[in-house]
């Protein structure tokens, strides 16, 4: 019962609640880094916003997931013009870089001194710029989480800048915002949330805080996620998949994640590979790695119960088992075209660079029992094609 819980100054959440934005930034001043995705169109109206608010929006866009070069560049540009704040509005690759660009607007050592394992990992010595969170997708909870993932072209590896003082100041998640989100990268954004909220209720991390957090998560994403996926214009189930995002995200930040997002990082630094895909096409083999590495080596480690209980939220039965969700998971997989690794250009040539960046990855400590260089290996081979399509009924 001792640990921390620490998140966004201030969550505001609910259909409409973009038309608070004027009234948020009042006070932060004069000039905003706006930064955003690749549709201008969709930004249009924020930045609007922000000049009817007396603020002078400079555009900053992402595309793609931050390279840490362009968020040096994007940093100093900002810097260079004066901005005072920051507004992220995108999907978590924008806020992200949000974030990032926030801390370096008031810290300016090079941002390798800040990152983690590819660089210093140097804490932040002066507050961040305000910044304000606003979420187009539900998946990445970055919106509540202090760190900011950045990939490494030179190092084929994508690694955190992280600080406590990262977090935003405001969180603000209108689920009207995601409507219009294709069916692929809703599938993509959903299924992280939804590996993210199982990650961090196993995770040796957790505490009774996250556990309650991710249980709720879990329920909110039952009977939604796929849901969102065949009707995006069902207003419920993305209201519940924003929820479920949101959840995730508080998890993780204070209980940490496992072995799935372990490998994501390095494999997302390594291949173009869509976040959320590469950890979907590794859940099923994660899951059974897991549930056998603690039977036979931790037979009363806690993650083993919360294991069958997530296993009876998700499929919505108080008598199922590990098993009975394992099949789900392959055939929600299959429902939704999650590609095996090989689709992402990984062959059994790279599995060994995998592991071995895996281990380092700030995620693979939160998994609940160490896994064997083997057991991680077995992983990747039993991912590296795509599930085959079962009959399963689909409760997500």
């Amino acid at each position: 019962m001792n640990f921390e819980f620490a998140t966004a100054q201030r969550i505001i959440f609910g259909c409409g609640k973009i038309s608070l934005l004027p009234e948020l930034i009042q006070g932060l001043g004069k000039k905003a880094a706006l930064v955003t995705g690749g549709n201008a169109e969709r930004v249009g109206p924020v930045f609007r916003a922000l000049k009817d608010a007396g603020v002078e929006p400079a555009a900053f866009s992402i595309k793609g997931e931050p390279k840490t070069d362009r968020i040096a560049k994007l940093a100093a540009g900002a810097r260079d013009l004066g901005c005072d704040f920051v507004v992220a509005f995108g999907g978590g690759s924008v806020i992200d870089a949000g974030k990032a660009i926030a801390a370096l607007l008031t810290n300016t050592r090079d941002l390798a001194d800040y990152l983690e394992v590819i660089g210093k990992g140097l804490p932040l010595t002066e507050t961040p710029a305000p910044c304000i969170a606003i979420p187009t997708t539900a998946g990445t909870g970055s919106e509540v989480t202090r760190n900011a993932v950045l990939h490494s072209v030179e190092h084929g590896v994508k690694v955190s800048m992280r600080h406590p003082k990262m977090l935003p100041d405001v969180a603000l998640i209108d689920p009207e915002l995601t409507v219009s989100v294709p069916p692929d990268v809703t599938a993509s954004t959903g299924l992280d949330a939804f590996i993210q909220l199982l990650e961090a209720f196993i995770s040796k991390k957790a505490t009774p805080l996250t556990d309650a957090i991710c249980r709720e998560g879990l329920r909110r994403i039952n009977g939604s996620l796929y849901r969102a996926y065949i009707h995006g214009d069902d207003l419920e189930a993305r209201t519940n998949m924003c929820y479920a995002s949101l959840s995730s995200g508080l998890a993780l930040a204070n209980g940490g994640l496992g072995v799935v997002h372990g490998f994501a990082g390095p494999v997302g630094g390594m291949f173009e590979a869509p976040h959320g895909m590469v950890c979907a096409s590794l859940l099923p083999a994660a899951a059974q790695a897991n549930y056998a590495a603690l039977q036979s080596r931790d037979p009363e480690n806690p993650a083993l119960g919360k294991m069958t209980e997530a296993a009876q939220i998700v499929l919505n039965n108080p008598s199922a088992t590990i098993e009975d969700a394992i099949g789900h998971l392959k055939n929600l997989c299959a429902q939704m075209f999650v590609p095996g690794l090989t689709e992402f250009g990984i062959t059994p040539s790279d599995i060994p660079a995998i592991v071995a960046k895996a281990r380092n990855a700030s995620s693979m400590k939160g998994n609940p029992i160490e896994l064997t260089d083997e057991e991680l290996t077995g992983i990747l081979e039993k991912s590296m094609h795509a599930p085959i399509d079962g009959d399963a009924t689909l409760y997500m």
